[in-house]
């Protein structure tokens, strides 16, 4: 069986398609759009896309929890989605992809008008073999990403929460930075300030970059009539967020991101859940009894009449 999946648009402003069946691609091709037919790649999906791809998301996390090949996972998926969405499209080609490939972060990649650039960064980073982010952490973050999309969406809150993911779990700022901004929730004026936070960062507290952005840091310029103020289009972060940020100069950022979740209702970033080995304590024990038990059985035989060791041999062969 043979699938056509539309992947999106290129630079030369052609359409990308892709053959793909069971066993893997098959063909690309491209198509010259009409003038009258043109539209952007990437833009902003519809809420119950989001609501589905937050369930899909949150799936995946807990199913692989319970050791099942992602295979099934996403065979099983596919069926759940509402038909009425493109992410059964989207979960058709992944599959294909990650049979052929035996990944599916670059499938991700190339449905860069279905799935955020962020989205795809995460998959990456999981499925990179020479890092230390565990997959199911990236399918929390994603899954939360997604329901926030779906919900009251601000681009203070998504920004904010995109980059504690790079800080709280060591992600390349270099790369991951350039995914945020390449976001379509981003306009021109988010996109200049992300590429700038993305060459200052490790140089300028990030604090103090959010202050200078904010309604609270022009209100402070207002009552000294010889300083420089900021333009209204440079103005990023309300009144709150630039109060939260003086706050929390020159300390560690993940207090800022946890002062903007207490007072404004940002998201909050999964972190890693500790190792539970209480389950293992008792086998443990067990083992460790089983062996003391032995060591005291040659213990008392070597006191009363030596140990006979004629018992370890093994039978002779005929």
């Amino acid at each position: 069986m043979i699938t056509l999946f539309f992947i999106g648009l290129c630079g030369d402003e052609t359409e990308h398609y892709v053959f793909a069946s069971t066993s893997g691609i098959i063909q690309e091709k491209t198509a010259v759009i009409p003038e009258a037919l043109k539209i952007t790649a990437l833009h902003m999906l519809s809420r119950e896309e989001y609501v589905e791809q937050a369930h899909f998301f949150r799936a995946l996390s807990e199913r692989i929890r319970q050791s099942l090949p992602i295979q099934e996972v996403l065979g099983g998926l596919r069926h759940e989605c509402l038909a009425t969405t493109k992410l059964p499209l989207a979960v058709d080609y992944m599959l294909s992809e990650i049979r052929h490939q035996g990944a599916f972060a670059p499938a991700m990649a190339r449905l860069n008008h279905y799935f955020a650039p962020f989205q795809s960064y995460l998959a990456m980073e999981a499925e990179n073999d020479q890092g230390r982010f565990d997959t199911r952490l990236a399918f929390d973050i994603l899954h939360l990403e997604a329901k926030y999309r779906s919900e009251e969406l601000t681009q203070q809150g998504l920004f904010l929460y995109q980059f504690e993911t790079l800080c709280r779990h060591r992600l390349n700022y270099d790369r991951g930075l350039s995914a945020i901004a390449d976001d379509p929730v981003f306009d021109k004026a988010w996109k200049d300030w992300i590429l700038i936070v993305r060459r200052q960062i490790g140089i300028v507290d990030f604090a103090d970059m959010v202050y200078v952005r904010s309604q609270f840091f022009q209100q402070r310029q207002e009552h000294r009539p010889s300083s420089t103020r900021v333009s209204p289009e440079q103005i990023l972060f309300g009144e709150a967020e630039g109060k939260i940020a003086w706050a929390n100069r020159q300390k560690d950022p993940l207090f800022l991101f946890s002062a903007l979740q207490r007072h404004l209702g940002y998201p909050c970033v999964p972190r890693p859940e500790a190792i539970d080995q209480s389950a293992d304590l008792l086998p443990n024990m067990m083992r460790r009894l089983d062996r003391l038990e032995t060591r005291m059985k040659l213990l008392e035989e070597e006191q009363r009449q030596g140990i006979d060791i004629t018992k370890f041999y093994g039978r002779p062969q005929s």
